[in-house]
């Protein structure tokens, strides 16, 4: 009877652990967070497992939220989504991945665009 216990125990513990293994994001780059000083050519996001992206969208603080469709569709661990140059300001960058287990897992990440510093006016003298 102690034994059947242990056992169910195993199993159940078991069970809860790969329940929990679905894809999860490790890392952004830009960072969540970022504040980059030049508009970046791509957003790379680097997941624990192999994940299909199935949508993205960026918007600027206060603009449109604009799809990307520009990103690959084929499962990869790390997707590397190619952006037009965007212009100073806040962002926010969302997905939406497919893991290999088929979960849908959604994200997103914000980052600043601090742009060059606006060119001097000239002084009179």
């Amino acid at each position: 009877m102690k034994y059947m216990r242990v056992v169910s125990a195993w199993l159940l513990s078991f069970a809860a652990t790969a329940a929990l293994a679905h894809a999860h994001l490790e890392k952004a780059v830009p960072a969540n967070g970022a504040s980059v000083s030049a508009s970046p050519a791509s957003v790379v996001l680097t997941f624990s497992e192999a994940a299909r992206l199935t949508a993205c969208w960026i918007q600027k603080s206060g603009g449109l939220k604009e799809k990307i469709t520009s990103a690959p569709a084929t499962p990869q661990q790390q997707i590397s989504v190619p952006l037009a140059k965007l212009e100073p300001g806040t962002y926010v960058f969302s997905w939406r991945v497919v893991g290999d287990d088929g979960h849908v897992l959604p994200g997103q990440i914000q980052f600043t665009v601090s742009g060059p510093a606006p060119a001097a006016a000239p002084t009179q003298h």
